[in-house]
């Protein structure tokens, strides 16, 4: 399969979907920097797939992908503290760090790819 545009792309849909979820988790939390935080680094997935891959470079859109996944990780951490702060449940945050490890493998095989 040819991807012709970043939105083909199964990693930016799974952090599309993962941002999603994240900012309705979070809409009414008023802890503000930690909800900038975690909105900022779950947009940042999608944001980074999708700005590497319209600079056309392979080395380019790696290096983009490699920020990307960085962005995962941070999602997952924030998602720990998240549930230690009892800011979302359990189920939640299962969802969320299923999603995000998920879209850091498919990151891990698309950069190998490269």
């Amino acid at each position: 399969m040819t991807i012709e545009k970043f939105e083909d792309i199964v990693a930016w849909q799974k952090a599309r979907a993962l941002s999603t979820l994240i900012y309705g988790l979070f809409r009414d939390n008023k802890d503000f920097k930690f909800k900038d935080q975690i909105q900022s680094a779950a947009v940042s997935i999608s944001s980074n797939i999708a700005e590497g891959f319209e600079r056309k470079g392979d080395k380019e859109f790696g290096h983009f992908l490699y920020i990307a996944k960085g962005s995962s990780a941070e999602v997952r951490s924030l998602l720990y503290l998240a549930m230690d702060l009892k800011y979302i449940s359990e189920a939640d945050f299962q969802k969320c760090v299923s999603l995000a490890s998920e879209t850091s493998k498919i990151l891990s095989g698309f950069i190998r790819s490269l």
